[in-house]
């Protein structure tokens, strides 16, 4: 259901946001048996992943997904082009999709991020459900309703604030994941404790196991935040701590996304000591514990001079001056701090250290 609002005169529409069924599967069985799925048909997307490990159990528990007909689309990043958007809209064309008809995405973050893109585009808006695989997507990806494809060699450059109706939130999915993956998602749920809950984020650092728990929590959080500031214009801004840093470290090395963040982080830390007086033992405790699970990059400064465009074209750049998210402290995140191309080299250069 759209609503509305106006500012400074002009209207703008805003989409309401999905809900998060934590109940699983089960409960996605329940939900769809409701009056308002009556006339839906289904397309799921996968990957090759997901389509081996998650879609059986799937559609062996939600009876109204048994008839679904499925397209699987590349693994990871690779899906996430206009190819292969093209590709899936001429199957949906082709199998008589409709206005009723609904995408379900199973699988991580690139999967979300490539279907939600789709139903947006197909006849102007389908509705689309997220069904997250990976624990990254669980409490960040497949929460919010940014969908998004890469351009130009620029990661998520083309897309929609577009909310899937719902994202179902299934823990089995999880013993399904190499700990790379979990891993991925580990370093997601500390950034959004880092930027509001430092109760929970010392939690997280202290664990050695994810919780069941921490991942709702997470995702309540990542909710809420979404619901105050849908489109990216105001509170939402700290959900990218790390990320000018962290998207840059993706495209240039191929570091998988919650690893990449995670050295953003410890970036974003860094300067957060040097402007706004973040304790410089906080940044240092963050480091070991980052060390001891992902080996610290060594980037020279030609490294970092490749990188530089990258961070440029971020969506946070404004008029070519670099603008990131940085702590005061734990739970107080300050957004559109102007940062300095030597700020972003020294940075850098102190990953390894």
């Amino acid at each position: 259901m759209a609503q509305y609002f106006r500012k400074n005169g002009v209207i703008y529409g805003m989409t309401k946001q999905g809900k998060i069924v934590y109940g699983g599967l089960r409960a996605l069985e329940r939900e769809l048996r409701k009056e308002e799925w009556r006339d839906a048909r289904y397309t799921i997307i996968v990957d090759e992943n997901t389509f081996q490990h998650c879609l059986p159990l799937l559609i062996g528990t939600v009876e109204a997904l048994q008839e679904a007909e499925f397209v699987e689309v590349p693994v990871g990043e690779e899906c996430k082009s206009i190819e292969v958007a093209a590709q899936v809209w001429q199957t949906l064309m082709e199998g008589g999709a409709d206005r009723q008809s609904v995408i379900v995405n199973l699988g991580g973050g690139a999967v979300c991020d490539l279907g939600g893109f789709v139903a947006a585009g197909y006849k102007r808006g389908i509705r689309h459900i997220n069904v997250p695989t990976t624990l990254l997507a669980m409490v960040d990806a497949a929460i919010g309703g940014k969908t998004a494809i890469d351009f130009g060699g620029v990661k998520n450059s083309i897309g929609h604030f577009y909310p899937s109706v719902m994202t179902v939130v299934e823990p089995a999915f999880l013993e399904t994941l190499p700990q790379q993956e979990l891993l991925n998602g580990q370093l997601e749920m500390v950034k959004t404790a880092a930027v509001c809950d430092s109760t929970l984020y010392g939690r997280l650092l202290a664990e050695r196991d994810i919780r069941s728990a921490d991942i709702k929590e997470v995702a309540r959080i990542k909710a809420r935040v979404v619901k105050a500031d849908p489109y990216d214009c105001s509170i939402r801004k700290i959900l990218n701590f790390g990320h000018t840093f962290g998207h840059a470290i993706e495209v240039y090395t191929s570091v998988p996304h919650g690893v990449a963040v995670g050295i953003g982080m410890q970036a974003a830390m860094y300067l957060s000591v040097k402007k706004l007086g973040l304790a410089e033992e906080l940044y240092n405790s963050y480091c070991r514990w980052l060390h001891n699970l992902v080996t610290p990059p060594h980037y020279t400064l030609k490294d970092v001079e490749q990188m530089l465009p990258l961070m440029h074209q971020d969506k946070k750049s404004t008029a070519g001056v670099l603008r990131c998210v940085l702590l005061q402290d734990l739970g107080a995140a300050v957004i559109d701090v102007e940062v300095s191309d030597h700020e972003v080299r020294d940075a850098m250069l102190k990953l390894a250290r």
